[in-house]
């Protein structure tokens, strides 16, 4: 139920439903988390599916944030 709830909120506000979400993430199993390559794929992908540019210096910051382990812990807090 939580999972859905947090589905319909991410879905309401970025318009990309729940099985895009899910073949994001899918993309991002295992050690693609520290793989650069992959989290530039994946934020091209978001920028594509929401049609909001992202510049290749705030690309950059969020590379450099997650691969440093700089992201919030608790996804539910960021929507």
């Amino acid at each position: 139920m939580f999972k859905d709830s947090l589905f319909n909120r991410i879905e309401k506000k970025t318009n990309i439903n729940k099985e895009t979400i899910l073949n994001l993430a899918k993309k991002l199993q295992g050690n693609n988390m520290k793989d650069e390559k992959s989290l530039r794929e994946v934020i091209q992908d978001l920028s594509n599916l929401t049609g909001k540019e992202v510049s290749k210096e705030k690309e950059d910051k969020i590379i450099t944030a997650i691969l440093n382990d700089n992201v919030p812990k608790d996804i539910d807090k960021m929507f």
